[in-house]
């Protein structure tokens, strides 16, 4: 049985996503940060740095979001979120997957640090409006690069477009504007109406607490 240990919401959004996309057999535990459920023993043991996701799959731990997302594509090849090795559809999607992961989420995950993540005494405040431009930058590449396709990286649903959904949604909790992108806010509001999405939800409802 596939376990994800995660929190809603979060990077193991990303994940999560995937599983229900599929339509996977799983567990999802849902660790609490703010009752350090991710600093337990219990969870030390999964993954030392404490960070979420995490999955185990048999003998097999993953603990980043994009490799667990690839995995999970490779695992269940029906499912076609994640293309094969050799085909036309890969170099793209892969182009699009390190560009979420290295452009358009790091300004987001600079700001976190800065604001709650690290300790207070070496946070520094300064960068955050740094922040602000290096992401207008990186979405107006994104809104370029979508044009008016449905998909980013390929004629149906990948997992970039999870992982660009939840980056996204993640940019709008953070108060970084989107809506100058038309066609990102309808993108953004079509992907989250998709079955799966609701089913997450559902789920997390129903988690295996920790």
């Amino acid at each position: 049985m596939i376990k994800l240990y995660g929190y809603f919401p979060s990077r193991s959004n990303r994940p999560h996503w995937a599983l229900e996309e599929i339509g996977a057999e799983y567990e999802f535990y849902q660790l609490d940060f703010a009752k350090g459920d991710n600093r337990s023993s219990f969870y030390l043991n999964i993954n030392p740095s404490g960070k979420l996701p995490a999955l185990q799959d048999g003998d097999l731990l993953l603990t980043e979001s994009g490799a667990i997302c690839n995995y999970l594509g490779e695992k269940f090849p029906e499912s076609k979120l994640t293309p094969a090795s050799g085909t036309a559809e890969r170099p793209l999607y892969d182009q699009w997957l390190f560009f979420i992961l290295t452009e358009l989420e790091q300004p987001l995950w600079t700001k976190g640090k800065h604001t709650f993540a690290l300790p207070q005494d070496i946070r520094c405040p300064s960068v955050l409006e740094s922040t602000q431009w290096e992401f207008a930058k990186a979405v107006a590449l994104l809104s370029k690069g979508l044009g008016e396709r449905e998909f980013l990286a390929a004629d149906h649903f990948t997992i970039v477009d999870i992982m660009c959904a939840q980056t996204l949604r993640w940019a709008i909790k953070f108060e970084y504007p989107i809506e100058q992108h038309s066609n990102l806010v309808t993108y953004l509001e079509r992907m989250e109406q998709r079955p799966a999405v609701a089913k997450m939800r559902e789920k997390v409802a129903l988690q295996i607490p920790r």
